[in-house]
């Protein structure tokens, strides 16, 4: 029986690298340098969004039991607001779907596959991204009926309207 000194695996780096990794020559990686880059600043970014999205929802008023109709009226009759959760949906969005090609990218391994997935993925960010921005700036609090008349379920401030 002989007792070999060659290790069974091999050191890190020391193999040859498979040549579907290696990048090509005209290739700079400049793309996904910029989505590396906007996945930080948009999750530092998201960070405080949330944040100050939770403590003025959340904190200030009634808390959780504040929260009804009338209160996202009133939110959004301010276009601060409008805009600031405007913000938060399209970064969310846009940074949830980076991370999920990215991780098409990685685990599907037919061409097919992952062109169909990502292909999946961005129909489905640009609908969910048109119909919440359609809602935020199409949103209208105080009901009313076929005659103009301000409904019961409106808000206080639209009668001051």
């Amino acid at each position: 029986m002989s007792v070999t000194t060659e290790p069974i695996i091999a050191a890190p780096r020391t193999g040859r690298i498979d040549p579907k990794y290696l990048r090509s020559k005209g290739s700079s990686g400049s793309f996904e340098m910029l989505t590396w880059l906007f996945m930080r600043l948009s999750g530092v970014l998201l960070v405080v969004l949330i944040f100050v999205h939770l403590f003025s929802n959340l904190m200030v008023g009634d808390g959780i039991n504040g929260i009804d109709f009338g209160f996202v009226a009133g939110k959004w009759a301010d276009p601060f607001w409008q805009f600031w959760d405007l913000a938060l949906l399209w970064l969310a969005m846009l940074h949830g779907t980076n991370g999920v090609r990215t991780i098409i990218n990685d685990y599907a391994e037919r061409d097919g596959v992952r062109f169909w997935l990502k292909m999946i993925l961005y129909v489905a960010t640009v609908v969910i991204i048109v119909l919440g921005t359609l809602v935020i700036f199409t949103f209208e609090p105080c009901l009313v009926d076929g005659a103009g008349n301000l409904l019961e379920a409106s808000p206080a401030f639209c009668e001051t309207r």
